[in-house]
């Protein structure tokens, strides 16, 4: 199982990104879709996940407004829409399949440096 990330980047503040995922060796469609970010020195925060199926989203209270969530499960690529970026989305992030509960498999991660 590969999750292959990419699209991180330096970006100023009040930029845009779009992250994408892009998933082999697993039934991308049956598993729900994190997006998992770290800050120099801090705790991992979970940011958004799509379900599979069809299902909902969930985007932290951070994130709410700003981060759009999107799958193609013809393509099994996730895409992470980051809009009016903030120094403080400044982490790495890394996408993580949950088949059930917990996460069952991660990217490697992309850096999104936001700064002047």
């Amino acid at each position: 199982v590969q999750l292959v990330e990419s699209g991180g980047g330096l970006v100023q503040p009040g930029g845009s990104l779009r992250l994408s995922c892009a998933a082999s060796g697993l039934p991308f469609g049956r598993y729900s879709m994190n997006r998992v970010r770290q800050a120099p020195g801090q705790e991992p925060e979970s940011v958004s996940l799509i379900a599979s199926g069809g299902g909902g989203t969930y985007y932290a209270d951070s994130v709410k407004g700003r981060f759009t969530n999107s799958r193609d499960d013809a393509k099994n690529t996730l895409y992470l829409q980051i809009t009016v970026l903030k120094p403080e989305d400044t982490a790495v992030y890394y996408c993580a399949a949950t088949y059930n509960t917990g996460y069952d498999y991660w990217g490697q991660g992309t850096q999104v440096t936001v700064s002047s």
